[in-house]
């Protein structure tokens, strides 16, 4: 079970558990529809370590993510564990990314498609228009200038300053970024991202006018919105055990 504080179980077996969610966010991602064939990626550091992440081997589809295929890749771009093919975009990408001593111990990059349904836009911001709308909002940082594929690492850095203090990253004509702490909260940013971009999409596809909500209601509901814990846990962590009990049910390889 994922655990608020891992710096007080054994390295070993706190690497074997965030293998075992990094496989897990890669197989809901796909069940969710978020995946785009064999590309996009979700990384995390490897805990016990400041110079290397975990990455899939490049040509797995999510689905057959399992917690033992991780290759360990360095922010230099060595191969330390694992066997694999290093997919360049990934690293380039979330090499960067990883680096800073920030909240980006876990990275998801993907080109889910209502999210970017409104990177397309010319202006792709979540807009005030409810209530989840209104914590994904203040957790985002926008990219306007999109400089083509990641051939260098400098592409990395430029997202990662993008990015800033936020934890999402509307990449214009392109995709997605999370970056947070754990996997559990990671997956689920990218889940409630890509909820808010649905329910904007349809209902900017009735044509009629969006009810923006009154700025004091939005203060206040950022503020609320942004703190919420239930007993001694982030609501990511109780969403992210429930989405691995129903992974456990249908496909408990994953753990492999």
């Amino acid at each position: 079970m994922y655990d608020e504080t891992p710096e007080e179980r054994p390295i070993a077996e706190v690497q074997w558990q965030t293998r075992v969610d990094l496989a897990a966010a890669h197989r809901l991602a796909a069940m969710e529809g978020f995946s785009e064939g064999i590309f996009n990626h979700l990384t995390c550091r490897v805990p016990g370590h400041d110079d290397r992440y975990y990455q899939m081997p490049f040509g797995l589809h999510w689905s057959e993510v399992t917690a033992g295929c991780f290759m360990e890749i360095g922010y230099d771009g060595n191969q330390h564990a694992g066997t694999g093919i290093i997919e360049q975009s990934c690293f380039l990408i979330h090499g960067p990314m990883h680096k800073p001593a920030s909240q980006a111990g876990a990275v998801f990059h993907t080109h889910m498609p209502f999210a970017s349904a409104l990177t397309r836009l010319e202006n792709p911001e979540i807009l005030p228009i409810g209530q989840m709308e209104l914590l994904i909002a203040n957790l985002t940082a926008y990219d306007y200038n999109y400089d083509g594929p990641a051939f260098s690492d400098s592409e990395g850095e430029r997202l990662t300053a993008a990015l800033g203090d936020k934890k999402i990253l509307m990449m214009s004509n392109h995709g997605v970024v999370t970056a947070a702490p754990t996997v559990a909260e990671a997956y689920n940013l990218l889940y409630y991202l890509e909820r808010v971009a649905q329910v904007q999409v349809y209902a900017m596809w009735t044509g009629r006018p969006l009810k923006t909500l009154p700025q004091t209601i939005i203060d206040q509901s950022k503020a609320r919105l942004g703190s919420r814990r239930y007993g001694d846990k982030d609501h990511s962590y109780w969403h992210f055990e429930a989405m691995k009990r129903v992974l456990d049910r249908k496909e408990p390889d994953y753990k492999t």
